[in-house]
């Protein structure tokens, strides 16, 4: 840090804030610190009575904070990520989109091993709407060296992308109401309206619901029919539990489905069961299914 005349402070950084007072209208910070000293804040300064600031003069291979924000986060940002304006040396990525956020988050360690280095997300996996923040990054210190901004560039490089927004794939799904009073209409059902709303939401559109009564073979022949008329995904709602009533597991096991889950560590969900016909690759629908506690859906089953 060094105290120079105003006049040759061009290009150099401010290592304090200054502050401008027009008594009765105006006090409050004019430059912060950090600032690169531009042409026209010259004469601003002279204004002010700043004949002398303390400025920090970049030196070889130093880089200001703002420019090694900008380049963290375009080496780090992925498919569907937009970038903010750098403030205070910080630059966010936004969701360009609606989708899932994945972070690798090997790299992402890798990156907040460097000294002076911050790069913060939200956990991976996780559904977004557009222009939710979901990362942001900065150096610590105004100035750092550049190599340090090139080892991150280097490893985003080698592990592209750092920070992605998957967006969710268009689906058709079927819903299969179980329970014999709603098919008998002694209670309305008011889980379909939900339904058709969550998965909206994610992109998808929902063909029809069937009610049926607790029944295998109504509840085998209604899931093969949307499946028959080419759903990507059958949903088969009413609840499920251990009353001996309630056929749901069986019908579904009585498709032929191979079960892949059957319980989630979701509340309400506890009883999820999730079965494929081999149709389908399970990876695709887990990451569908990612959303789980965001639907914030009661027990069904997904074809």
């Amino acid at each position: 840090m060094q105290s120079i005349p105003v006049q040759d402070a061009l290009g150099m950084l401010l290592c304090h804030d200054i502050t401008s007072i027009v008594p009765g209208e105006f006090k409050g910070r004019a430059f912060k610190k950090g600032h690169i000293i531009q042409a026209q804040d010259i004469s601003a300064l002279l204004d002010m009575g700043k004949e002398h600031i303390f400025v920090m003069d970049l030196g070889t291979g130093d880089i200001h904070e703002d420019d090694a924000a900008i380049r963290i986060a375009r080496a780090a940002a992925g498919p569907g990520i937009d970038l903010s304006d750098t403030s205070e040396g910080r630059v966010n990525l936004l969701a360009g989109a609606a989708g899932l956020l994945k972070v690798n988050t090997s790299a992402l360690f890798r990156i907040n091993a460097i000294e002076e280095i911050v790069f913060a997300t939200l956990h991976t996996h996780q559904a977004v709407a557009a222009k939710d923040l979901v990362a942001g990054t900065r150096i610590i210190p105004l100035v750092t060296r550049e190599e340090k901004v090139k080892e991150v560039e280097s490893i985003c490089l080698q592990e592209y992308p750092v920070v992605e927004i998957k967006p969710f794939r268009s689906h058709q799904i079927g819903i299969v109401t179980t329970g014999s009073e709603v098919f008998h209409g002694r209670i309305t059902d008011k889980f379909g309206p939900v339904l058709r709303d969550k998965f909206a939401e994610l992109g998808s559109v929902v063909m029809d619901q069937v009610l049926v009564s607790d029944d295998v073979v109504m509840t085998v022949g209604a899931i093969q029919s949307f499946i028959g008329r080419g759903a990507g995904l059958v949903a088969v709602t009413g609840g499920m539990s251990v009353d001996p009533d309630d056929q749901t597991p069986a019908a579904i096991r009585a498709t032929g489905a191979r079960v892949l889950s059957y319980g989630a560590p979701a509340f309400p969900g506890a009883m999820f069961m999730l079965a494929s016909t081999g149709r389908y690759r399970c990876p695709g629908t887990w990451r569908f299914l990612r959303q789980l506690p965001y639907l914030s859906l009661s027990p069904m089953w997904f074809w």
